[in-house]
């Protein structure tokens, strides 16, 4: 009996590992319905609807501010060409870079959509360094708000953060992006590629199906075709 009890306590901390990313996937649709179903605060919908991908970190960790400590761990998802629906999830992990006014020791929940063709080429390459590899700015808030800055409009990549309940456009800088191979074996059995996942139509684990509705739901509207100048560029 003993050395039952043993070897469970030996395996639990394995087991909380396996189940790490799954977990993360409820926390990440948590964040995401807070925040779409604060009113006149969410992501404005058109932009949501036009996105080619989002990128949904819960929190990330931001205790070593001072000397550019930041780390957090979430998934990516991208739309079919026809814009018929979501894929499933690609793991990423996010490095490093600047989170503005953020505070150190505080956690943060980050959202990015990827609004042209050429921003997703990067996002689903194993690495890219935001700002550097592709542009970002600060993300409008609100129901019904548009990118109608120049910044935003030619920007391949939106950004926003909540902080201890603040939720606002966020310009990041110099973080990097990273795809999680490990993470990607636990959720799918073998070490698939980000870009393999979301082109090729793999099946999405379960625990990802409520993100997926969640995002079905408030990306309803038909896409338009003029989503922005630098879609077509």
């Amino acid at each position: 009996m003993r050395m039952i009890l043993v070897a469970a306590l030996a395996i639990a901390p394995l087991l909380a590992k396996d189940n790490e990313p799954a977990k993360r996937l409820g926390e990440a649709a948590s964040v995401f319905s807070e925040i779409m179903a604060a009113p006149d605060k969410g992501i404005p919908q058109d932009l949501l609807a036009n996105a080619h991908c989002i990128v949904i970190v819960p929190n990330l960790k931001t205790g070593a501010f001072l000397v550019g400590g930041k780390y957090g761990k979430g998934y990516l998802f991208c739309r079919s060409k026809s814009g018929s629906g979501w894929s499933a999830p690609g793991t990423v992990r996010i490095e490093g870079g600047s989170v503005g006014w953020q505070i150190g020791g505080s956690e943060t929940d980050l959202i990015m959509l990827v609004m042209n063709e050429r921003g997703m080429d990067k996002l689903l390459a194993s690495k890219f360094t935001l700002g550097a590899e592709g542009s970002v700015a600060a993300g409008p808030v609100g129901r019904t708000a548009t990118a109608q800055t120049d910044a935003q409009m030619q920007a391949e990549i939106l950004s926003w953060s909540r902080t201890q309940g603040l939720f606002a456009g966020l310009a990041l800088e110099g973080a990097t992006l990273r795809q999680d191979l490990d993470d990607n074996a636990t959720l799918y059995g073998k070490k698939l590629e980000n870009r393999q996942i979301v082109t090729t139509k793999v099946r999405a684990p379960k625990a990802a199906a409520k993100l997926i509705t969640l995002l079905n739901k408030y990306s309803a509207q038909e896409r338009t075709s003029a989503s922005s100048p630098s879609s077509q560029q």
